[in-house]
């Protein structure tokens, strides 16, 4: 039987850590081993962490940001595949032996699986995350510039070898966060991506309700695309310094291209509203039309809702825009 970890990066989440090494402890395929990375935590983390003793592996480091922890645990590993949770999320009990039937079954980079969405106390809001699927030849897209749709960093399933294709990565300067951008689409230039088409975990999202725009827990809406724009700087980088692949110098997607939309056109003025779409919309409208993710049902729905944005009454655009940003503002109406 094949071995995988289950890597949980952890910093100052001692509220939500215990369930998480707990779902990880809980997987019903046997040859599972659990590895807790602790980034420098000043919370009672490590006391949660030492009382687990031997059925965990625990790797204590200074602090020094995600990608940090990221490239220490992928330096310690010495099992063919791993699972990178979130120390505020949890995998359900069934989750490596989904993503191991693909792996024993075919030479994928990685197998990504749907997340459930959670509230910050772990309640379950009928979302789930991603809301596409994208082909197993996610790398000719990619050397394209498309970011293909990906679950978080807690739903997904590495092959080791494909992660130490891209990892190290720089941790110097701002590059303290973000390693999941790294091993999400760095691994589609090392090999073929399968899908699991149903949840395997549940994702927490933190001070993102039904009435807010933002649905992100590691960095603000305003701040997205800068901090994506310099990551994919890093990954051509990588992928030329070490896989001899030339990517273009600007890429494709939809999450980066909402995120100046929303943080444009959310709550402004009705004449800030049709400014934007007249100027500053190409690259949001060409992400729609063009996309080989989506479906033209999908691509229609939201050309339409984004039209919602120009009419002069405010509420009806910004729940337009919330509704095109937040996957549970889509719950609440469905519920209704």
């Amino acid at each position: 039987m094949k071995q995988v970890t289950i890597a949980i990066c952890n910093y100052n989440y001692e509220h939500y850590l215990a369930a998480a090494i707990d779902s990880a402890l809980a997987q019903d395929y046997p040859a599972t081993t659990v590895m807790v990375v602790d980034d420098g935590s000043t919370d009672g983390s490590r006391g949660i962490i030492e009382s687990y003793g031997e059925r965990v592996v625990a790797l204590c480091k200074k602090n020094g940001g995600q990608v940090s922890a990221y490239n220490h645990a992928i330096a310690s590993l010495s099992t063919e595949f791993v699972i990178f949770l979130d120390s505020d999320d949890v995998l359900y009990p069934s989750a490596v032996t989904e993503v191991m039937r693909f792996f024993e079954h075919g030479e994928w980079a990685k197998v990504q699986f749907r997340l459930d969405v959670m509230d910050s106390e772990g309640a379950l809001t009928g979302a789930y995350v991603p809301n596409s699927e994208p082909p197993p030849d996610c790398g000719s897209l990619l050397r394209g510039g498309w970011l293909y749709p990906s679950p978080p960093a807690s739903g997904n399933a590495y092959r080791v070898s494909a992660l130490k294709q891209i990892f190290p990565v720089p941790e110097e300067g701002v590059n303290r966060y973000g390693a999941d951008f790294y091993a999400i689409y760095g691994v589609a230039l090392a090999g073929p991506i399968a899908t699991v088409s149903k949840s395997l975990g549940g994702y927490r999202v933190h001070n993102a309700g039904s009435e807010t725009v933002s649905f992100a827990n590691s960095e603000q809406l305003t701040k997205a695309p800068r901090a994506f724009n310099m990551r994919w700087a890093i990954l051509r980088n990588i992928a030329k310094d070490r896989l001899d692949i030339e990517l273009p110098a600007t890429f494709l997607d939809f999450s980066h291209e909402k995120a100046t939309f929303c943080s444009s056109v959310y709550r402004a003025t009705f004449f800030r509203r049709w400014r934007w779409m007249i100027r500053d919309s190409r690259n949001y409208l060409h992400i729609i039309i063009a996309n080989p993710f989506w479906s033209l049902k999908k691509k229609l729905g939201t050309l339409v809702l984004s039209s919602l944005c120009l009419v002069p009454y405010s509420p009806l655009s910004d729940f337009a825009v919330r509704y095109i940003a937040n996957p549970l503002a889509r719950r609440r109406v469905a519920g209704r």
